[in-house]
């Protein structure tokens, strides 16, 4: 695992936990100058999904360990702020939920929080690994796909393509990633428990709603957490962000700053 830093490091630290099967950079790339401003930016880079590294994502669990070594050896323990892009979500909810770590404000970019029985998550894993595999390494959809991103709206086509992009589609430079990874990474977050009511001193828990999800993510990010703040968007899954980084950012400064 490896870990990039920016800016002043006098700043409350920010901690940016990338997606499922993405590179940090190509997740968080466009919105650390807009975080630097008020934060020193911390990007993880999980296991695996590296360029500089030789590596294979353990386990949900295992990875979490690491982040709150380095959390602990880097920053005495604690920091200001985490945000989770989708799968990141699920980082914080561990880390508050592990309790090693203090984190003052956590966040969940519209993260889905699923979880599965080890069976019907290691059927699931086995089918979408080599999918995606086969995607990050020829950069581009299978036609099935694009056929299904053609008929989207142009409003919606937009959306996919940043998303896609996030994912390293358009370029072959997430090619390096293993099946291994992506099939570890995938189950694991489906198998690894995040217990419900989850509360820590002096932790919130922020979580970014994209309503167009569905209600039962609500239901989740409730169910999960003890006093969630549910800050809702009418927006797709991580739409903000992908799609609206400056708004993203000056929410991320008033949630964890207290900025207007």
């Amino acid at each position: 695992m490896k870990t990039y830093e920016f800016g002043d490091k006098s700043k409350p630290v920010i901690l940016l936990l990338p997606g499922t099967c993405c590179h940090w950079k190509a997740t968080f790339g466009e919105v650390i100058p807009l975080l630097e401003s008020s934060f020193y930016v911390v990007c993880v880079s999980y296991d695996g999904f590296d360029e500089t590294e030789d590596t294979v994502f353990p386990s949900m669990t295992e990875e979490t360990e690491k982040i709150e070594a380095y959390i602990q050896e880097r920053f005495g323990g604690k920091i200001c702020c985490a945000y989770g892009c989708s799968l990141g979500g699920s980082f914080v909810g561990l880390l508050v939920q592990r309790g090693k770590i203090h984190i003052a404000h956590g966040i969940l970019g519209s993260s889905d929080l699923d979880q599965s029985s080890p069976l019907a998550a290691s059927l699931k894993a086995h089918l979408i690994a080599p999918i995606l595999q086969g995607m990050l390494q020829k950069g581009k959809l299978p036609n099935w796909m694009n056929r299904w991103v053609e008929k989207r709206s142009p409003e919606e086509q937009v959306y996919f393509e940043k998303m896609l992009s996030m994912f390293g589609i358009g370029t072959t430079r997430m090619a390096f990633v293993k099946r291994e990874s992506i099939y570890n990474q995938f189950y694991s977050d489906l198998v690894t428990p995040l217990a419900e009511h989850i509360s820590a001193p002096d932790t919130v828990i922020h979580c970014f709603y994209a309503t167009k999800m569905g209600e039962r993510y609500e239901a989740r990010y409730r169910r999960h957490f003890a006093e969630p703040d549910i800050v809702r968007h009418e927006l797709q899954h991580e739409e903000l962000l992908v799609c609206q980084p400056e708004r993203w950012a000056v929410l991320v400064q008033e949630k964890a700053l207290g900025m207007d």
